[in-house]
């Protein structure tokens, strides 16, 4: 049983994105924090702060370190966040006296934080190529319908004649223009999060900033102070999704209308209906204004998760675990069904 409908197993398959969600499992978060806590030991040892035993205790213990699951949602229950019983299951595969230097200086934020993070950078990676993929199918309509005569509507109410291409591109640009916006914001979202137990990551002294950089180079994310009470980075990427989903809305709304008038567009493989055989429903056209207004209510409780009490908030912290990651398999799921629906599109205006 699922309460949500982008991993149940009948809605998954119009709402739903394997890929994207995938990266938001049990199993890629507890890899990405493991990866988190080997990167952090080896940091840490070949810039002194641990004995170089120790890194390279803790790093041979997580090569085939596989946590117990069930213990871990226990401590969920009991802490809130799954990393210390995490740590405790590290410490005890590795050796004494080894175990104590196991997630030195660090806390469970930034485990967890950069966990997302490093999930996330795959996730921009699989949506930037499924938006670079409804660009090019809006180009190849533009390309063969561009010609056709289609009427303008405004305010719901026929205007002047225009082309099909007036209108392919109200659809394309928006989605250019994401592209570019994602590449800029890319630089802020992908980012490490490593400030230890208020941000000051006072049990590194005057190596911190070493240990950060080193840190971020052996994840692979750029180096920058932590930011753990300052999500507008995450917000920014919500809206971002926002954006997306609403411009494919867009596109699904004109489609739905166009197919409701009957003689603009001619689509290939409708839905069916069990009481009557005749109708072909627009059904991804649809689901891309559902998907478009999903999102936009979700982006109000990421702004929400923006007030996080001074150094670190549960409540915020725990909101935005809520959202986030439908917004992203919505966004992946809408972008799939907008290129398929281009691919059904056989004719466009007259």
């Amino acid at each position: 049983m699922t309460v949500s409908p982008f991993d149940h197993p009948l809605l998954s398959g119009l709402l739903g994105d394997e890929e994207a969600a995938r990266h938001f499992s049990a199993e890629a978060d507890i890899d990405a924090m493991l990866a988190f806590e080997r990167a952090l030991a080896e940091a840490e040892a070949e810039l002194g702060v641990i004995p170089r035993d120790a890194g390279a205790a803790i790093a041979k213990a997580l090569g085939s370190f596989r946590p117990d699951t069930a213990k871990l949602r226990a401590g969920v229950t009991t802490d809130g966040v799954v990393v210390p019983e995490l740590v405790r299951q590290i410490k005890t595969a590795v050796c004494t006296p080894q175990d104590a230097y196991v997630h030195f200086g660090a806390t469970s934020q930034d485990v967890i934080d950069t966990s997302l993070v490093l999930r996330l950078r795959q996730v921009v990676d699989h949506i930037g190529l499924l938006l670079g993929e409804n660009v090019v199918r809006l180009t190849g309509l533009g390309l063969e319908f561009e010609s056709r005569e289609l009427m303008a509507m405004t305010r719901m109410q026929p205007a002047i004649p225009i082309t099909a291409r007036d209108r392919i591109v109200s659809w394309r640009a928006p989605l250019e223009r994401h592209q570019e916006r994602l590449k800029e914001l890319s630089g802020r979202l992908l980012v490490l999060q490593f400030g230890g137990a208020a941000g000051t990551l006072e049990k590194l002294g005057d190596k911190a900033a070493a240990v950060r950089a080193a840190l971020a180079a052996k994840l692979g994310l750029a180096d920058a102070p932590q930011w753990h009470s300052q999500r507008d980075a995450l917000a920014e990427f919500a809206s971002w999704l926002s954006l997306v989903t609403g411009s494919l809305g867009k596109f699904g709304q004109d489609v739905a209308l166009m197919a409701q008038m009957g003689s603009e567009i001619k689509l290939s493989g409708g839905g069916g209906s069990s009481a009557m055989p005749h109708k072909q429903n627009p059904v991804k056209a649809e689901a891309l204004v559902a998907l478009a207004r999903f999102n936009a209510v979700q982006l109000s409780g990421m702004h929400q998760a923006l007030l996080h009490e001074q150094e670190r908030s549960g409540a915020a912290w725990t909101l935005e675990w809520l959202i986030l990651p439908q917004m992203v398999v919505a966004t992946a799921a809408a972008l799939r069904l907008a290129a398929e629906l281009s691919a059904q599109i056989e004719s466009l205006g007259h």
